[in-house]
């Protein structure tokens, strides 16, 4: 839950700038800053994929995880999630209207904060292993979306953590539970698919140097315990 308590600090830091200060940092600074986190993600991703121990497992997981992840559509899913949220609750709004805009920026930061890979992939780490790096990365990204979003839609953007709270918390507060059910080679294998997906996002979304469907790679989280625990019974582990 550490890694959740931050996003939820940072959010209303960033949510609370934009409320007072508008939309004046400039947009050169955003940019650089976000640049600086993609590069960091890239060296994370790298770092964590050395903690496998069988780089086979690692392949075989991403490959037949982005099989499923395409055959499911899951990126598509997630955006049709949000999209749909939007259309039911946010669309035709008036702008000029004060509890109009409470109810979009609620609405829409909620959606940028809880929907997407690196909230499942931060929550799971932060959950099985404690370590809430991936978390605190996301953390200044939604600090400074809070700022942009606050600027616009006003006090409705800070309210956004009490979704946050639940949905992102109680991903983490899973995923401890299932430790218990998750060997220590296992664990390494996850986190090595893991740091894949981080170099992914890091390309796809951070640098923004070509597209990429890190969340239809998110089965490979699964399937990598479950190949080390095959190969476990087979008396191969």
């Amino acid at each position: 839950m550490t890694g959740t308590l931050i996003n939820i600090a940072t959010i209303l830091i960033g949510g609370s700038l934009g409320l007072a200060f508008g939309s004046r940092l400039p947009e050169r600074v955003r940019q650089t800053v976000i640049a600086g986190l993609g590069l960091f993600t890239v060296v994370m991703g790298v770092r964590m994929f050395f903690d496998s121990q069988n780089a086979i497992i690692v392949v075989a997981s991403l490959l037949f995880g982005g099989l499923l992840g395409e055959w499911w559509r899951i990126e598509e899913g997630l955006a049709a999630i949000g999209k749909r949220l939007e259309d039911r609750f946010a669309a035709g709004l008036a702008q000029d209207s004060h509890g109009h805009n409470f109810v979009r920026g609620f609405l829409t930061s909620s959606l940028l904060f809880c929907v997407g890979p690196l909230t499942i992939l931060g929550s799971i780490q932060d959950g099985l292993t404690g370590d809430y790096n991936l978390l605190a990365i996301k953390s200044v990204l939604d600090g400074f979306a809070a700022l942009a979003f606050a600027s616009t839609l006003g006090v409705g953007v800070l309210f956004s953590i009490l979704v946050v709270l639940v949905y992102q918390g109680g991903l983490s507060l899973l995923a401890a539970q299932a430790e218990a059910l998750l060997s220590e080679p296992m664990v390494a294998e996850m986190t090595a698919v893991g740091g894949v997906l981080m170099v992914g996002l890091a390309i796809g979304s951070l640098l923004e140097l070509r597209p990429i469907r890190t969340g239809n790679l998110l089965p490979a989280l699964v399937i990598a315990p479950l190949i080390v625990a095959l190969l476990t019974a087979l008396g191969w582990g």
